[in-house]
């Protein structure tokens, strides 16, 4: 065995011990998939995620993050657990999180695991070398890595998936300027399947393994920090914070392993929440819910804006007394939401409470709001 094959096969026998499922290695080349991704930007595919624009340069050359680099290590964590699947829940009264969201940040789990990593590499070498982890975080195209590292392959539905373990994976990379040894592709196992194109309720997946972002459920939820657009609302069905439907129906993920780390265990089996206890939430009630979640992202004015929604979708009146008490909210994209909610629940019968409620100068964006409803009304 060379110095290099021990080197690369120690690397990922220390992977593994600390708890990743899958590991990989790539050179930093230009793959054909980095032009694919700067055509998808330059789509406007990308909404209002500006950051994806400003370091593409980075992606395309990732001596723009780590001068000299030699490799790219890609490490996959399950996050599969066993619970239920979106795609069968039936209660109209609750919401839906996407399940990466169910336990711990994972920015936080697999962080912790890369940095360990980063630094045992550190120990192999007598002199000094240059290393650095990510986890979502920097300018790396990570399914790109995942796909020319053998990790998996790029889906339809644009989510990597491994023939054995499915799409249920969190990606982080280590970046080092020494030269290992690399893997291979694998096979895109597709086929002629397209579940997830067809299940997809917004028709995001424009194409096979196109993904128009402006769409998506996920980017809906947690990404956009205005108004849902209106045509899309419908659609948005239940889910509340980022969406699972694409890899519910992916027959890879039929067989999926559940993962053996606690830390993506749903807490207090926050998956399937009642969504009349998520509009009561004030500021502090929030905070103390998500504080260690990454739905702390979207903040309460975007988290409650999809709860309305996922409301309104639900058609329950024994959400419009929560949602009556939003119409006053502090945060004129939540009270946006309450109105519309309102009226597609009772229809024109909202109508009077809402005329007149509001101030054409201070509540600019709730008052257009109550114009298109008007406008649909008389329609």
């Amino acid at each position: 065995m060379t110095q290099k094959s021990h080197i690369t096969t120690s690397i990922k026998d220390f992977a593994y011990s600390l708890g990743f499922d899958l590991v990989g290695i790539s050179p930093p080349n230009t793959y054909p998939d980095n032009e694919h991704y700067n055509e998808w930007l330059q789509k406007g595919f990308a909404g209002e995620m500006s950051y994806l624009k400003r370091n593409a340069f980075k992606k395309d050359d990732p001596n723009h993050v780590l001068p000299n680099i030699k490799s790219v290590i890609t490490c996959a964590l399950n996050y599969n657990t066993d619970k239920p699947y979106s795609t069968e829940a039936n209660n109209n009264e609750k919401g839906w999180v996407a399940r990466y969201a169910w336990g711990e940040d994972y920015h936080n789990v697999l962080g912790g695991m890369l940095e360990k990593l980063r630094a045992y590499i550190d120990t192999l070498f007598e002199n000094e070398i240059n290393t650095k982890a990510y986890v979502d975080t920097g300018p790396v195209l990570e399914k790109v890595h995942a796909k020319n590292s053998g990790v998996g392959w790029i889906g339809k539905n644009t989510c990597l998936i491994n023939q054995e373990i499915g799409s249920w994976l969190f990606l982080g990379e280590v970046l080092t300027d020494v030269e290992l040894e690399y893997d291979s592709q694998v096979a895109d196992r597709c086929g002629s399947c397209t579940k997830c194109i067809d299940a997809c309720p917004t028709d995001a997946i424009t194409e096979p393994y196109v993904l128009d972002s402006r769409k998506c459920i996920s980017y809906l939820t947690i990404e956009l920090k205005g108004a849902i657009p209106d045509d899309l609302r419908d659609g948005m069905e239940n889910n509340i914070f980022g969406c699972d439907i694409c890899q519910d129906v992916c027959p890879w993920n039929k067989r999926a392993p559940i993962t053996e780390l606690l830390n993506f265990n749903a807490v207090d089996n926050f998956f399937n929440p009642d969504l009349k206890k998520l509009l009561q939430l004030d500021k502090e009630g929030f905070r103390e819910l998500f504080k260690n979640s990454p739905i702390k992202r979207s903040k309460r004015r975007g988290f409650l804006r999809n709860v309305l929604v996922a409301a309104a979708n639900s058609g329950e009146k024994s959400l419009v007394s929560a949602i009556n008490d939003l119409l006053y909210d502090e945060e004129p994209l939540v009270r946006t939401h309450a109105v519309w909610a309102l009226w597609k629940i009772e229809g024109e019968r909202s109508l009077s409470k809402l005329n007149g409620l509001y101030d054409t100068e201070s509540d600019e964006m709730v008052v257009k709001e109550l114009e298109n409803i008007f406008k649909t009304q008389e329609r």
